[in-house]
């Protein structure tokens, strides 16, 4: 009976349900896992209807596929196995299969000596495993890597027989930094494995750039009419060999690198060499040093950093500063963690003191991803443009939605959530920068005015304005009692470039001009020093002024601010932003 591919997802998917004895499985339940098992595997979104499923059990139960799967039904309801051991993937061979497998074997077995059989040695010793393991019933000794859950694997024996029978392809394909997935004629000439993750090798059209895709990106393979175009110039046996992966730049030659490798892991570089081309340089007393050549690509780096601190890159340059930045960062997202000690004491701080300063929140390669998506987004837009006087952007987020993913950080997403609470949100985001050409001082004052879409008249709520279509109004205290701030920095700060001054306990309520003009001259201030990737945690009401810049640096950062109390209705928080 023959059994079609579609049919076959849906049996394992069964049998992957009804395997799983933490959870009762009604019939709906599976008609919606074969449905999602379907889509995710073939990309079919029509679903499964319910006599299929139905019919498929029956089929299971049956012996037409040597299934006899022990189905039961409980409380006249759910789905289950009655013994919980079975499933469709432990079916023993028959007797005709192993004698089948058995001449499969010693056919193959004649080959591994020649050299083009090398590869089956593998596959020999693992089919002799399984037809020994099933004989005589015992534990398999042989385990070759795999990836069961590898997408993309349907599509090899469709490729491969494309490229035997030279024929194009139409695919839909979808690379991991694109939004939605192109459909193209594809022509391909080979295909190449990887740590388990297979490519597929060819062109789209004559004289474009050879390209190399990932099976697993592939979201479905189909037939093209279009003439296959052959392979005339490119020489498909040496096209990898100067590369460790896949990675291949046709226009780059190789390299020569050299690494150290220290003493421990020296033997296990000597056995299984990083590359064809590796020599042995030098024996050293702590270690060894080795050359390859080889083009300098993504699979080296990985390769390289595999080994952490045990391997040091000697040469090129370019590479050893490479492989030294990454190390940094990773190194930083360790050093670079918000400890939940330090920031119930920071909370605690801000509650009595009305500030305080949480260091190491984001890394140098966070900050450098957030300055330039500013960057980025202001130079080609007017309203942005100020040469050297571009000092704020307001509601930031809306100008510039995408720095959204940049600045919410796990970091920072903790601070808001197990410091302020879970059901604080966005309320205003906003750029500052002090330019070394664009100076300016702030005075003392209270951030009291809050940002709404538009003005509604409310008890309470006083002192309405509307600046360049911002509208903004001074809300009851406790709206202001209950916000926090945070100031990102995004350079190193202190008195020489415009450090925020405030003046602690000053956030309980709303000062007058006269009252904020006798405190500023009674009370003493504290200047906030904050390094590059730390934050200024506030509240909205402490009295905080900044002088101009002395030393020529910029102060860039972002001010953003936190609410949990929803507005009047008619009122609504104009850059109100779920965490």
């Amino acid at each position: 009976m023959p059994v079609n591919r579609n049919a076959l997802i849906r049996y394992r998917t069964i049998d992957n349900c009804l395997r799983n004895r933490y959870r009762k499985w009604t019939l709906e339940d599976l008609i919606d896992a074969c449905s999602e098992a379907l889509y995710e595997y073939e990309g079919i979104d029509k679903g499964v209807s319910r006599r299929t499923v139905q019919m498929d059990l029956q089929l299971m139960r049956s012996d037409k596929l040597g299934y006899n799967a022990p189905i039961i039904i409980r409380d006249k309801k759910f789905y289950t196995y009655e013994d919980p051991e079975y499933s469709i993937t432990n079916i023993p061979l028959t007797e005709q299969d192993l004698g089948k497998l058995t001449e499969v074997a010693g056919i193959l077995r004649q080959f591994k000596g020649f050299t083009h059989f090398h590869e089956l040695n593998g596959m020999v010793q693992r089919l002799e495993d399984r037809i020994h393991t099933a004989k005589t019933k015992q534990a398999p000794v042989i385990d070759l890597e795999k990836n069961d859950k590898l997408k993309g694997l349907e599509h090899i024996d469709t490729l491969y027989q494309a490229i035997i029978k030279k024929r194009p392809v139409q695919l839909s394909y979808q690379s991991f930094k694109a939004r939605e997935a192109q459909a193209f004629t594809f022509h391909p000439y080979f295909l190449k494995e990887y740590r388990n993750r297979w490519f597929v090798l060819g062109i789209k059209k004559r004289r474009q750039p050879v390209l190399l895709l990932a099976l697993d990106r592939i979201l479905e393979v189909g037939e093209s009419h279009e003439p296959y175009l052959e392979n005339d110039g490119l020489n498909l046996s040496e096209y990898f060999e100067h590369v460790v992966g896949v990675s291949v730049n046709p226009n780059d030659g190789p390299e020569e690198v050299e690494l150290f490798v220290n003493r421990d892991n020296a033997p296990y570089v000597l056995t299984k060499p990083l590359h064809h081309s590796q020599q042995l340089v030098e024996q050293l007393g702590n270690g060894i040093i080795i050359r390859l050549q080889v083009q300098l690509n993504f699979e080296l780096e990985r390769e390289i950093l595999g080994f952490g601190d045990c391997v040091k890159v000697l040469k090129p340059h370019k590479l050893k500063r490479r492989i030294h930045e990454k190390m940094h960062n990773a190194a930083e997202q360790y050093d670079k963690e918000l400890n939940l000690s330090e920031l119930e004491h920071s909370i605690t701080k801000v509650k009595r003191r009305g500030y305080a300063v949480l260091e190491n929140l984001y890394t140098s390669k966070e900050v450098g991803r957030i300055l330039s998506s500013i960057n980025r987004a202001t130079e080609n837009e007017e309203r942005f443009r100020r040469s050297e006087d571009l000092f704020a952007i307001r509601s930031l987020l809306q100008e510039i939605p995408h720095l959204k993913h940049l600045l919410f950080n796990t970091n920072l997403c903790t601070l808001v959530r197990e410091g302020f609470g879970a059901d604080y949100f966005l309320t205003k985001a906003i750029y500052f920068d002090k330019p070394p050409r664009s100076n300016w001082y702030v005075t003392w004052h209270q951030d009291v005015p809050v940002n709404v879409k538009e003005k509604v008249e409310k008890e309470g709520f006083s002192g309405w304005t509307n600046k360049a279509g911002l509208v903004s109004v001074r809300p009851p205290l406790e709206y202001l009692q209950s916000a926090f701030t945070v100031r990102i920095h995004l350079d190193d700060t202190d008195e020489g470039n415009g450090a925020l001054k405030v003046i602690p306990k000053t956030h309980f309520s709303i000062l007058s001009d006269e009252e904020i003009a006798q405190t500023r001259n009674t009370a003493e201030s504290k200047c906030c020093k904050v390094q590059k990737g730390g934050v200024h945690l506030m509240k909205p009401l402490t009295l905080h002024a900044s002088s101009k810049t002395e030393n020529h640096k910029h102060r860039r950062v972002i001010h953003l601010e936190f609410n949990n109390r929803e507005l009047p209705e008619g009122l609504d928080w104009l850059e109100r932003e779920v965490v």
